[in-house]
């Protein structure tokens, strides 16, 4: 069963940006200091959508500029209202409902000490159960991005999907990108087989931590020059210290970070990439388009969640 969001009967005539990955239910608890092994924590605790594809789609809508579809799979006890809250923020979903697994959901551990650092607790549910059949090479019509969700590699079903998806882009002409997603599931998957799932992407937006993992190489400029030995264009994310733009094996631009006071940063790299690939579409250069995602990191770190403020 798909469900098409509000709004679906008015698609715009080109140009859009189809992102396709997680729709993911995050439960953020806000605590200070170490948790007490055993016994209770204090914490501010809050349930709001999110994932990382579905958290792109957002940000990009965000200006209200080019139009922005999201294709994703959720279960049945949480597609109405995700697709609500995608609406709401301007994204146009299509939602696969599984008639087995749960919404995917996320329990996000936030220390609200001065660097605000979280850790995940993950249940994928439904999230990595897309799958080939839930492709369509139509879903491209007017597209002139893809974006893809690294969590997506991280199933045997999504991986298909992924390849499918990939090929089918490459047929049209419409450039693809790829945020590899999580640095703990890439070492899991491995360097060279990941590296083998994302041939054909013109656009990679790791985190530093990603790319010196896909590289073996500890600065992130060394990674991201490397990287772009395999991918045409790499902009790696480094939160406070901004982002670094890379191709054909040289980093070409370091674009400063925003000053910030942080209070979540779930969904900062996220921010990042809807930001940036927004940007792209309105026909911004990279370096721009960076400068711009850098903006919207500053704004996602001074807020609860992944997603942003009430569209402009």
């Amino acid at each position: 069963m798909t469900t098409d969001g509000p709004g679906a009967a008015t698609a715009g005539r080109g140009g859009a940006l189809l992102v396709v990955g997680d729709v993911i239910t995050d439960v953020v608890a806000r605590h200070r200091g170490p948790l007490a092994a055993g016994t209770d924590t204090t914490a501010a605790i809050r349930t709001v959508p999110g994932g990382a594809g579905a958290n792109v789609a957002c940000w990009a809508a965000r200006g209200g500029g080019a139009e922005v579809r999201l294709l994703g799979r959720v279960g049945a006890d949480a597609a109405a209202w995700h697709e609500r809250e995608l609406a709401a923020c301007g994204v146009r979903p299509r939602l696969v409902v599984d008639p087995e697994a749960p919404t995917g959901t996320v329990i996000c551990l936030v220390d609200t000490g001065e660097a605000a650092e979280r850790s995940f607790l993950t249940d994928s549910g439904a999230a990595l159960r897309l799958e080939p059949d839930d492709w369509s090479d139509a879903l491209l019509d007017g597209v002139a991005r893809l974006h893809l969700s690294g969590y997506l590699l991280f199933s045997e079903p999504s991986r298909a999907l992924v390849a499918v998806a990939i090929r089918s882009a490459r047929a049209r002409a419409v450039p693809v990108s790829l945020d590899p997603a999580s640095a703990g599931f890439l070492r899991e998957l491995g360097v060279d087989r990941f590296l083998s799932l994302v041939e054909g992407v013109d656009v990679l937006l790791p985190s530093r931590d990603e790319a010196c993992l896909l590289t073996g190489l500890p600065d992130a400029a060394d990674a991201a020059a490397k990287l772009s030995r395999h991918v045409p264009l790499v902009v790696a994310k480094q939160g406070a210290e901004g982002a670094l733009i890379a191709r054909s094996g040289t980093v070409h631009a370091r674009v400063p970070a925003v000053a910030a006071k942080p209070l979540d940063t779930t969904g900062a790299g996220d921010a990042f990439t809807g930001a940036f690939l927004a940007a792209l579409l309105a026909g911004a250069t990279p370096e721009d388009a960076a400068a711009g995602g850098c903006r919207a990191g500053a704004v996602a770190v001074e807020r609860v969640g992944g997603r942003p403020p009430g569209r402009d």
